[in-house]
């Protein structure tokens, strides 16, 4: 089984901001590149979950409308599902702040207790953890599954993978590398391969 993590297009925000959860869309040429790109790459037939928010819905749907275009098995053409679980990580108080105007106060407390801090004061990383963890529990176990969503859910993704739920997030334990917007990772089986 293979879990195919499609990171959104560049969003259209102004770069340095803090955006977790804001819905805005991402650069629609950018969107239709990575579409045309990874749409050949997917398995015929495999659900295509979405986050909720548009940056990742209209690659979602950019994707569908390629391979209708380009499978003449209709059946074949992946079809959306909404999966807020899949949204990237609300940051509260943050959002739409710049990064570099935090407080560094802010920071501290949050890298102190990595795991349950909310930074932002709406969600931390072991609520990313718990919701991703059972989007990925609900997977078929033979199937293979395409995620439309974000880097903080691919990099938490990949920390289950390697470290699983019960263990305790840290800084020095949290993945820092994520594809860049409009990439992807494919993972098969808990073990990472490139797709």
């Amino acid at each position: 089984m293979k879990l195919w993590l499609v990171r959104h297009a560049q969003p259209l925000i102004q770069e340095g901001l803090c955006y977790g959860q804001l819905d805005i869309p991402a650069d629609p040429l950018a969107t239709q590149h990575t579409a045309q790109a990874i749409a050949p790459l997917l398995p015929a037939g495999a659900p295509l979950n979405c986050s909720g928010l548009q940056r990742a819905q209209h690659l979602a749907q950019a994707i569908q409308q390629q391979l209708a275009r380009t499978r003449h098995d209709q059946r074949d053409a992946l079809l959306p599902n909404t999966d807020v679980r899949l949204n990237e990580m609300n940051f509260g108080i943050w959002e739409g702040v710049a990064w570099n105007e935090i407080p560094k106060t802010a920071f501290d407390r949050w890298t102190q207790d990595f795991d349950q801090h909310r930074f932002g004061g709406v969600e931390g990383v072991r609520d990313l953890l718990l919701r991703v963890h059972q989007a990925l529990h609900e997977l078929p176990p033979k199937d293979d599954a395409v995620w439309i969503t974000h880097a903080g859910v691919i990099r938490a993704v990949n920390y289950l993978v390697r470290y699983g739920i019960h263990s305790v997030a840290t800084p020095e334990t949290w993945p820092t590398e994520a594809p860049a917007f409009g990439r992807w990772q494919c993972l098969e089986l808990g073990q990472h391969e490139a797709c």
